[in-house]
């Protein structure tokens, strides 16, 4: 039977059903993340007890987990026979490949390695009831669809991240933490051990490390831009200990992940400065950080001991991680101290460097000399292009996709991660009731449409991006359900973008697949974040009337709207054609099915204006990962969230100069014109130091206040009579030395453009 995509779910129904043989249960396949290439053919194989595997020791551990998966989930007791059977297949190029065949009488999975067959068990296993995950299935036997599989991995690297140094999690969580990545066919763990705000891994040659530099006096309450700034007063931390580690990275292999740690440096070390003052330039006694943020105590690069402590430490590290890589930081290492340090300026001038950059990159170099010596490579933040790139190092590229281009077109390996579509630790919302993040809007559709290719990229350069991770950095999160929430929808999407070739990949299927997938999510009791009745909005204009269209992804369901700010229920209009917008309103929307509101209620503001519907224009465009709802979502009477600089409202723009200019389409009487301005310092975002008004006669210069508030709000209150209405918006500039980013050019964030 021919291949055929893998989205056509009904047929698969109707063929598993039409057999004349009716088992206990058919399932119906929704596999995530999505395969590459699959055959259907008629008929099923009942899973029975008395049944048996059978595979030789090359197969040990995918076979193991296939045993322990169907016995401990069911009441099938499996015996040694060739029902379900493990062939080596050197055939099959991809290490990770595998071929799962289904007929009606056996089960054969065919692979070049253990890992292969491992990953055609996790797809075997999407195929048994959900039940199998809790061991709550209670027949003795199950019908698997018959069916042919030709899968393998996109990428090479396929990994997720945990930050364990804002906040700490337990061995038992960690190790659920990998399960799920191993079901979804990742296999890479980046597990963040040390930063400024505590230290987390056991050097017995350093017990200071884990006496104080592993707990804080106390923890930052609320947001880092809150004002007045408030603490928890409680003493916060603890390590693991080698042993845990040992037990960790063990319980990985047997699912196949490769757990990397991060040890940073030269910068985020705070809390080993804590410990040890000598490590850092001033010799100061310090505290473990109690906030979040960037901190100007940093590993001195002039003392010979500095290197003896990192070497010693990285030599215990080696002994409990065998993976190649070891992650060495390498980010947001504010150089304030090298400068007036006598020893780095020493260093400086006997290596004949121009500056603190390039002394950065002997600090990186000379790590990576020592860990390549030990047999290991390294993997840096994209920082560590700054000043020249270590040799043989691997770039991790967050600052969006420049640091991959650059190190890619230099022959470096890359993996790509940027803030844009992989932090985890973003808003996946505009829900008011969402739990308190660190800014920003990552949407389970943004991450789904990563492309890790930037385009700058031809073939030849394109080899050398192994991979995407997605991360999560935990100054928010500091439970492990809410790690949970967090991280589930989007690691869904995460694994597709990394497994499935574009080709196979369909955001609409994709959020059936999910719907689907969360039952089995359910079985394991992850607290995941369920988005997927959430009703979407965008405002359209046809022949200069506008209107606000609704949608929602999943089928079956209809939208009740009300436009005078009531809740809607099931009397409430149902939604069919888009909504006119021609006076201020508050819209009020919810999926329902047979009279059950699912999900929560979609609620939009609207304030109309005279420039709503109007022409505009930006140059130069916002970034490509930042644009909002175009430049039309500037003038469209809807004001972007309070906390959420990326959701669909907010355009931003990365060290450019912008021109807006909006066509009125005549000229008519002015009365007021206001925006305003995200101004998260943390996230490297500044309001503008001034704006220019011009208009067709006249115009202004209104300077912006310096403020720490997260938003700026700028107006101009004159009456003037215009068509044309432009603003010439300067970005802000270099980041100062002190300040998170320092070095680097400062993002600008608009919003609505409202004129009265």
């Amino acid at each position: 039977m021919p291949i055929k995509k893998f989205t056509v779910f009904i047929v698969f129904a109707v063929l598993f059903w039409s057999c004349q043989q009716k088992p206990s249960e058919v399932i119906v396949p929704q596999i995530i993340p999505n395969l590459q290439n699959q055959s259907i053919m008629e008929g099923n194989f009942v899973l029975r007890d008395g049944m048996g595997i059978q595979n030789d020791s090359d197969f040990s551990i995918s076979a193991d987990f296939l045993k322990n998966f169907i016995q401990d989930g069911s009441h099938i007791t499996l015996k040694e026979n060739d029902d379900i059977v493990f062939v080596k297949d050197t055939s099959i190029s991809n290490v990770e490949g595998y071929v799962l065949e289904i007929s009606t009488s056996q089960i054969r999975i065919k692979a070049n390695s253990d890992q292969g067959a491992f990953y055609a068990v996790q797809t075997l296993r999407q195929l048994l009831p959900v039940g199998f995950e809790n061991g709550s299935f209670y027949k003795n036997e199950v019908a698997i669809p018959c069916l042919k599989i030709e899968d393998e991995p996109r990428f090479q690297y396929r990994g997720m991240h945990l930050d364990v140094a804002r906040h700490m999690f337990s061995v038992e969580f960690i190790k659920k933490y990998i399960d799920a990545l191993a079901m979804l066919k990742m296999n890479t763990f980046h597990w963040h051990l040390t930063d400024d705000q505590g230290w987390r891994l056991e050097i017995k040659k350093y017990p200071k490390l884990q006496e104080l530099a592993s707990y804080r006096d106390q923890t930052l309450v609320g947001h880092f831009s809150d004002q007045p700034t408030t603490y928890d007063g409680k003493r916060y931390g603890g390590f693991y200990t080698q042993e845990d580690i040992k037990e960790v990275v063990a319980y990985a292999q047997k699912q196949h992940i490769t757990v990397i740690p991060e040890i940073e440096m030269p910068g985020h070390a705070q809390a080993a400065i804590s410990a040890y003052p000598e490590l850092g330039c001033r010799g100061d006694s310090i505290k473990v950080a109690q906030t979040w943020g960037v901190f100007e105590d940093i590993f001195c690069a002039g003392k010979e001991s500095t290197f003896t402590f990192l070497e010693s430490v990285l030599d215990e590290v080696i002994d409990l991680f065998p993976s190649e890589y070891v992650h060495i930081g390498g980010d947001e290492a504010p150089k304030t101290h090298w400068k007036t340090c006598d020893a780095c300026q020493n260093r400086i001038k006997d290596l004949g460097l121009k500056d603190e950059h390039e002394l950065q990159n002997y600090f990186i170099t000379r790590i990576e000399k020592y860990l390549n010596s030990k047999g290991r490579q390294i993997i840096g933040w994209d920082e560590i292009l700054e000043g020249g790139l270590a040799p043989n190092a691997t770039v991790m590229s967050w600052r969006g996709t420049n640091g991959a281009v650059e190190a890619a077109k230099a022959g470096h390996n890359v993996i790509m991660t940027p803030t844009s579509h992989c932090y985890f630790d973003y808003y996946q919302s505009t829900n008011e009731g969402e739990p308190l993040a660190i800014g920003g809007y990552l949407p389970l559709e943004k991450v789904y449409g990563f492309n890790p290719i930037p385009e700058e990229l031809n073939q030849d350069e394109s080899q050398y991006v192994l991979g995407v991770q997605g991360n999560l950095w935990t100054e928010y999160i500091p439970t492990e359900r809410q790690v949970e929430y967090m991280v589930f929808p989007r690691i869904l999407a995460m694994s597709e973008v990394a497994w499935t070739n574009p080709e196979y990949k369909n955001y609409e299927d994709f959020v059936s697949r999910v719907e689907t997938f969360n039952m089995r999510l359910d079985a394991l009791a992850k607290n995941y974040a369920n988005h997927l009745y959430e009703v979407e909005g965008a405002l359209i204009t046809e022949k200069e009337q506008s209107f606000y269209a609704l949608k929602t992804l999943t089928k079956d369901k209809v939208i009740r709207y009300t436009t005078n700010g009531s809740e809607p229920n099931e009397q409430s209009v149902i939604y069919e054609d888009p909504i006119p917008f021609n006076e201020n309103m508050t819209l009020k929307a919810a999926v329902f099915k047979n009279g059950k509101q699912l999900g929560t209620t979609f609620t939009e503001h609207f304030n109309y204006h005279k420039a709503v519907g109007k022409k505009i224009t930006i140059s130069p465009d916002p970034s490509k990962v930042y644009a909002g709802s175009g430049a039309q979502g500037l003038i469209n009477g809807i004001s972007g969230s309070d906390t959420r600089y990326g959701d669909k409202e907010w355009l931003g723009f990365w060290g450019d100069d912008v021109g807006i200019t909006i066509d009125l389409g005549e000229e008519m009487e002015i009365n007021a014109i206001k925006t305003r301005f995200h101004n998260g310092q943390g996230q490297w975002i500044y309001a503008p130091k001034y704006i220019e008004f011009q208009f067709d006669h006249d115009s202004q210069i209104i300077e912006v206040p310096d403020s720490n508030d997260i938003l700026v709000l700028v107006e101009f209150d004159k009456k003037v009579r215009t068509r044309y209405i432009k603003l010439i918006v300067p970005n802000y500039g270099i980041i100062p030395e002190e300040y998170q980013g320092s070095g680097n050019k400062a993002w600008t964030f608009i919003d609505e453009i409202i004129v009265n």
